[in-house]
């Protein structure tokens, strides 16, 4: 496939580096000379210093052959304009586009992006989906990663492995006779800097991420076999009225008439302005580094801290001093990839990448075949995806133990008629089941192949 990114800021360098991976010919676009030099010096990819929605930059870029645009510069407007012009002049196919400003997303203006107006086939609010992702982390009390499959009858839970892990040094087999009544398949595990696609007698340790995906109606139960029995937060924190923060207080507000919100923000102006919009909540105008501010918004009672300033550093010491101060957990917004395997020992619990998160969003869009979502897990160690299986799939019609499943793939669960099935050796896959698949980064491409119409097959 070939893909043009415009902006090659983190959000663009991370959707590039994953694309470019699996053998994409990706060009990229910007005007800053130094993210040009840095994206081409770490990547096999193109790279091109220039106005993203210039014609002669397109059309140098090969928009005229491209399979996709990907706009994701810091500004709406150029976003949109590329994706205008990469339509008029240049007739290609899929065009995504960041929007930030929510003015442009307002539903009264809900004609502005289509065929007649500005032609953008597929719009990302990164600001929005950071606080969706950490919505569904109050949700599971106690998981560091949450995902939605299969319109929620299915979740991808990540947690932590602690030495209350009821299963530790146990063979993953076992689980299914510990645990009868639950149904559930580990697929990832992080230990350390290493990434494990687990097997049968494999062994969870202590310190330990581990990934599974379970019926959603049983999660509290596997949750308690992983030793998580939190309960969820009534008392939050949170650090910085910025998008992020004031999306997920909206969403809580909307959500959660029972919960209480503190929000602590520096900037004066943000604060007045988050005050007069949040009516139920708390606002309090200045430094999230202040331990008095701290005891003042009420950190030694916060069930759950969450920093979502501009600036990891901030985000880090502050979860660090609001602990210090008595929150219970915290969970923290880092941009950086270098900060974030390092901040467990300072007591962060769950880390949000809003780069992770949006190249996910951008997933679904490159997936081929019958695929209905995909979803990048811990920064590329592998995907989620969710497929329909056809008829003419290998998967199709025979014991999942006598398919020759390729190396580096998991099948998680089955939705058939709505009912939730965790696979077995002797599960066989009709057509039309949603399957529910994890690939690890190096097999993604063969689960495309898995779900691809074949040509006999009309």
């Amino acid at each position: 496939m070939k893909v043009i990114i415009c902006g090659a800021g983190q959000v663009g360098f991370g959707i590039a580096r994953y694309l470019a991976r699996e053998g994409n010919d990706i060009t990229v676009i910007d005007q800053n000379p130094d993210l040009i030099r840095r994206i081409s010096d770490s990547l096999d990819v193109q790279a091109i210093i220039g106005h993203a929605s210039h014609p002669s930059v397109l059309e140098q870029a090969g928009a005229a052959t491209a399979d996709m645009l990907i706009a994701v510069t810091y500004a709406d407007e150029v976003n949109m304009v590329a994706c205008q012009i990469a339509q008029t002049l240049f007739n290609l196919p899929t065009k995504i586009a960041r929007i930030r400003h929510q003015n442009y997303l307002d539903p009264m203006w809900g004609d502005l992006f289509s065929s007649e107006g500005l032609p953008i086939d597929v719009i990302i609010s990164p600001e929005i989906e950071v606080a969706r992702a950490i919505r569904r982390r109050l949700e599971v009390p106690g998981a560091i990663e949450v995902i939605s499959l299969a319109d929620d009858k299915v979740r991808l839970i990540g947690v932590h492995c602690t030495s209350d892990t009821p299963v530790v040094n146990t063979p993953l087999r076992q689980l299914q006779v510990l645990f009868p009544e639950i149904n559930t398949v580990v697929v990832g595990v992080v230990r350390g800097d290493k990434t494990i696609v687990p097997k049968a007698d494999d062994q969870l340790q202590v310190g330990d991420d581990v990934y599974f995906v379970v019926d959603t109606e049983q999660t509290q139960r596997v949750l308690s076999a992983f030793g998580h029995d939190e309960e969820k937060a009534r008392r939050l924190l949170i650090f910085g009225a910025g998008n992020i923060g004031m999306f997920l207080c909206k969403i809580i507000e909307e959500e959660c008439p029972n919960t209480s919100v503190t929000v602590v923000e520096i900037n004066k102006e943000q604060a007045d302005r988050a005050a007069r919009a949040l009516k139920r909540f708390t606002v309090l105008h200045g430094d999230v580094l202040d331990s008095d501010l701290q005891r003042e918004a009420g950190a030694a009672q916060a069930d759950v801290v969450i920093a979502l300033t501009n600036d990891d550093e901030t985000n880090i010491l502050s979860t660090f001093l609001a602990k210090h101060v008595g929150a219970k957990r915290s969970i923290v917004l880092i941009n950086k990839e270098s900060f974030a395997n390092m901040v467990g020992p300072m007591g962060v619990d769950v880390v949000v990448n809003p780069r992770a998160i949006t190249v996910s969003n951008v997933l679904h869009y490159v997936r081929r075949g019958r695929i209905h979502g995909a979803h990048s897990l811990r920064d590329g160690f592998g995907e989620v995806i969710e497929a329909d299986a056809l008829e003419t799939s290998s998967l199709v019609g025979k014991p999942l133990r006598d398919v020759k499943l390729p190396k580096g793939i998991l099948v998680g669960a089955l939705v058939r008629e709505g009912k939730v099935i965790s696979p077995r050796g002797d599960t066989v896959i009709l057509a039309g089941d949603r399957v529910i698949i994890f690939a690890a980064a190096e097999a993604v491409k063969k689960v495309e192949k898995l779900f691809s119409v074949r040509l006999e097959y009309f």
